[in-house]
């Protein structure tokens, strides 16, 4: 699943404009091109990463935004062919983590240039399972009950939060674009938790 979810991102980056490059992802203060610059963390080996971290404090923000900083000059061109010879170094040992960080990436990507997509359900259901646990999502999801209404999924106890399996996934790592799409008694609790 995880080499499926980065050649189905791949296909997408490749067909991108140089304008769409340099939009606006749903990561805050993130280019299309910063996304795709963190992603090749997948060049770093697991103890060049632990190193990389322990330099930045294991602070995540920092951890991410420098590995974007780094490669901030390479052209569209460039970005793209690492992340195509990345050798997964990462995401290969953990695929787990990958898949979920991946497929929320390319979500980032897709839905502010309004290039929707339907996810396979498997790999969907597999990041719901197993959401990226360095985006915290125990903040958005504890006392919860969420409902996916077009996957079979469920999982958690307390006030229902029902929608898409693609909002949820986005919504228990802090995306909160997608709240408007959510429905049930627990949403007015995941506002909360967003901020908003």
């Amino acid at each position: 699943m995880l080499d499926e979810e980065r050649a189905d991102l791949i296909a997408l980056l490749r067909d991108l404009s140089e304008e769409e490059w340099e939009a606006p992802s749903l990561c805050a203060g993130w280019r299309v091109r910063d996304v795709v610059g963190h992603l090749l963390y997948d060049e770093i080996s697991l103890p060049g990463y632990a190193r990389f971290a322990l330099r930045h404090r294991l602070n995540t923000d920092r951890v991410n935004n420098r590995l974007v900083d780094r490669v901030r000059n390479l052209t569209t061109a460039e970005l793209l062919a690492r992340f195509e010879n990345s050798g997964q170094r990462i995401t290969g040992a953990w695929p787990r983590l990958g898949l979920a960080d991946i497929l929320v990436h390319h979500q980032d990507i897709r839905r502010p240039l309004g290039r929707p997509r339907e996810i396979p359900a498997d790999r969907l259901i597999a990041v719901l399972r197993h959401p990226d646990p360095f985006a915290a999502p125990r903040k958005y999801t504890r006392g919860l009950r969420f409902v996916a209404t077009d996957v079979e999924w469920s999982a958690g106890s307390g006030p229902e939060v029902r929608g898409p399996g693609e909002a949820l996934a986005l919504a228990v790592v802090g995306r909160a674009v997608v709240l408007d799409e959510l429905t049930g008694a627990g949403v007015a609790t995941l506002r909360r938790r967003h901020g908003v």
